[in-house]
């Protein structure tokens, strides 16, 4: 695969950057940092949120800000000298209800009026669902059309799993060779050096969002407890913004609230901590969790309640990660939990920093077989 030497310069358009806490924003920020050091490739980011506060420079990226959600907006930030976009795409971070119907008429009328013009989009989700009585249920077929326009605009398609490159290709019958799948990146790094479990704290870790981290203490309780009993966890590390639950202790294990940490302290506390415990997202969503993707990255034993019967975006129960309702013949120990991370940290290898950064690059400089994509599809 071959990729061309002189610099490049591309737009990103991402609902928002740090310092929000966004897990997309990270990701973007992580991969425009690739881009530059392995291929020269320079990023000016677009902001689609127009609450998104701000600096107007992120490490030498220059980052501009729509005033106004709307395709007159957007147009005037896309400069006629750069005509190659990056779209990270979630709908609910461009719109309220999740259909932002003014972002995609914006490069609609972008492409059509630049002969050059190529646009990478990376699907991050397509379109939400839910009961009835909800929103997400009446608006998931408008959804579904957007995502279905941006594909057919798009030069090439990046999504995080497997299950959403059928639901575009369902929508849009578009080959499922022109569609890669790429689990996301640990966006807190990736240690060149993970030790044994074994030469670790016997610490377990619960990070993420704090809604996430309410569900893991509120509704698997007692998996918790059990999961701390059976690997003799001295300590648990709770990480993110306050739940607000004044956690001390868990069945006579104390807790250590360290709220909100940088990147390289979560990082630090992964390295020698043994497991990490999450509810959310479910099985089939862990290809998409920067979360997961951490714990993976790290050598940890990612640990949960729930599991798929069959394997899903290369991930299996009881190989991959632990639920505390596989096979309970089998229980988890550190020797079964080494062989667990080792797993997962291998799993992870395929798809790291590195190298989504080099599909991502080809995808941008035109330059991407179509063989490269059906190995990952």
């Amino acid at each position: 695969m071959t990729i061309q030497n002189q610099a490049t310069k591309i737009i990103q358009i991402v609902p928002q950057l740090p310092p929000s806490i966004n897990g997309l924003g990270d990701y973007a920020l992580n991969l425009t940092r690739q881009l530059r050091k392995d291929y020269e490739i320079e990023t000016r980011f677009i902001v689609g949120d127009a609450h998104w506060s701000g600096a107007n420079n992120i490490e030498e990226f220059p980052v501009k800000k729509v005033a106004a959600r709307s395709a007159f907006d957007l147009l005037s930030f896309l400069p006629p000298d750069i005509h190659t976009v990056l779209l990270h795409y979630v709908g609910y971070g461009y719109a309220k209800r999740g259909c932002p119907i003014w972002l995609v008429e914006a490069l609609e009328r972008w492409k059509s009026s630049i002969s050059n013009a190529h646009l990478v989009t990376m699907f991050h989700e397509i379109s939400a669902f839910g009961p009835i009585w909800t929103s997400a249920f009446w608006l998931s077929k408008l959804q579904k059309n957007l995502a279905a326009r941006l594909v057919k605009i798009s030069d090439h398609c990046v999504t995080s799993r497997y299950g959403y490159s059928e639901i575009l290709h369902q929508i849009y019958r578009a080959k499922q060779a022109q569609i890669a799948c790429l689990p996301v990146f640990s966006n807190i790094g990736e240690p060149e050096c993970v030790p044994e479990l074994a030469k670790r704290t016997r610490r377990l870790v619960v990070f993420g969002s704090r809604n996430a981290r309410l569900q893991v203490y509120r509704q698997c309780h007692t998996a918790l407890e059990r999961t701390c009993q059976v690997l003799e966890i001295e300590e648990i590390c709770d990480i993110g913004v306050p739940t607000g639950l004044e956690l001390s202790e868990i069945n006579g294990i104390p807790v250590i609230e360290k709220g909100v940490a940088s990147a390289a302290e979560i990082s630090n506390i992964l390295l020698d901590s043994v497991a990490g415990f999450l509810n959310f997202p479910l099985p089939e969503f862990l290809a998409k969790s920067s979360i997961f993707a951490a714990l993976c990255a790290h050598r940890l034993i990612p640990c949960m309640v729930s599991l798929t019967t069959v394997p899903i975006d290369g991930l299996q129960a009881g190989k991959h990660y632990w639920s505390t309702t596989y096979n309970q013949s089998n229980q988890l120990c550190l020797e079964l939990g080494q062989a667990i991370a080792d797993n997962a940290y291998a799993w992870y290898q395929t798809h790291n920093l590195s190298a989504q950064t080099k599909i991502f690059a080809s995808c941008l400089n035109c330059q991407v077989e179509e063989e490269s994509f059906s190995e990952r599809a």
